[in-house]
């Protein structure tokens, strides 16, 4: 049994270069990008309360249309941080103890939150409308 490692004469060869491919290319030049059917991504502002998605424009007297708690908050705010002093990343002169309550807070900014588009833009033409029509269709060829 040789020891491969320590032997004098192990590499000592330089190493030839392997033959590469000299296939051409499929493509020529600069590859295009072919984008998928995909669905996106849009802004939402929801309710911390209940989540009900709410208009984007909260104006002082703006109420949650499902719950109908107040939206002008400081927990709709993006400023809004629990480990921040007085709870808010801004400098402001007093604590809001209740941040679930409307205040009249100059800083309020609305918090919209990202979410992905769940549905596609591309509508089905023959979509099933009940469980059987589905079952159906799974074996109708």
């Amino acid at each position: 049994m040789s020891q491969k490692y320590r032997q004098p004469g192990y590499q000592d060869e330089a190493r030839k270069p392997s033959p590469k491919n000299k296939k051409p290319s499929k493509h020529r030049g600069a590859r295009q990008f072919q984008s998928k059917q995909m669905p996106g991504f849009y802004d939402v502002v929801r309710c911390t309360m209940c989540g009900f998605n709410t208009p984007p424009e909260i104006q002082l007297d703006s109420l949650c249309p499902k719950c109908k708690a107040d939206l002008h908050t400081c927990r709709q705010c993006v400023f809004f941080d629990t480990s921040a002093r007085f709870e808010c990343t801004q400098a402001i002169p007093q604590r809001i103890t209740k941040k679930d309550v409307r205040n009249q807070c100059e800083v309020f900014v609305t918090k919209k939150m990202v979410e992905r588009q769940t549905t596609s833009t591309l509508s089905v033409p023959h979509a099933p409308k009940t469980a059987r029509e589905a079952f159906d269709a799974l074996f109708k060829k």
